[in-house]
This record gives C-alpha cells, sequence and structure tokens, in this order.
C-alpha cells in the first residue's frame, strides 16, 4: 500500500467543488480544506506507486481549477489513532 498526502493549491471559487470531485477518486481517502498557502490537502491510498502516478498525472490532472499540487510519499504511519484503533478492537 502506497500513502501519499497531497498538496493542493485551487482556483478560490472553485475549492469546495474541487473538494467533493476529489473525494470521489478511487484512491483518495480523505480530503481537508486547511489554512495557511496550501487550499486542500488529500490523503491517497493506492496499491502501487504507478496507481499514485495515475492518479495525480491523469485524474486529478482532469479536475478543473487545480493549479498546482505537490505530493509527498509517507514512508512510516506514526498515528496514535491507528494505534488506539488496533487495540480496542472487541473491547
Amino acid at each position: 500500500m502506497v500513502t501519499s498526502i497531497i498538496l493542493i493549491n485551487a482556483a478560490r471559487n472553485k475549492i469546495n467543488d474541487i473538494a467533493e470531485q476529489l473525494q470521489e477518486l478511487e484512491g483518495i481517502s480523505e480530503v481537508y480544506s486547511v489554512s495557511g498557502t496550501i487550499d486542500l490537502v488529500a490523503i491517497a491510498r493506492v496499491r502501487t506507486n504507478d496507481d499514485l502516478a495515475t492518479l495525480v498525472t491523469k485524474k486529478m490532472l482532469a479536475i478543473t481549477g487545480i493549479t498546482k499540487t505537490e505530493t509527498m510519499l509517507a514512508f512510516q504511519a506514526f498515528s496514535r489513532h491507528d494505534l488506539e484503533a488496533m487495540f480496542a478492537v472487541g473491547m
């Protein structure tokens, strides 16, 4: 499983529309609108690097209003939320 964080800049009048379109794409598990110099953050979870390349360079490219992206690959997950969820199973 390849997990990546995709930082997205978008046309101001399209941010909500883009977020909705992103959440519909296979491989995008979460989309956040955020403050700061980035407009949206998408979390992608796909099987392979080729799947990620298709998602970013083909599927996301087709969404009107995205002006810039930066994709970061996750090497390891350090999440209290995930650890708590593992140990809470069956409780």
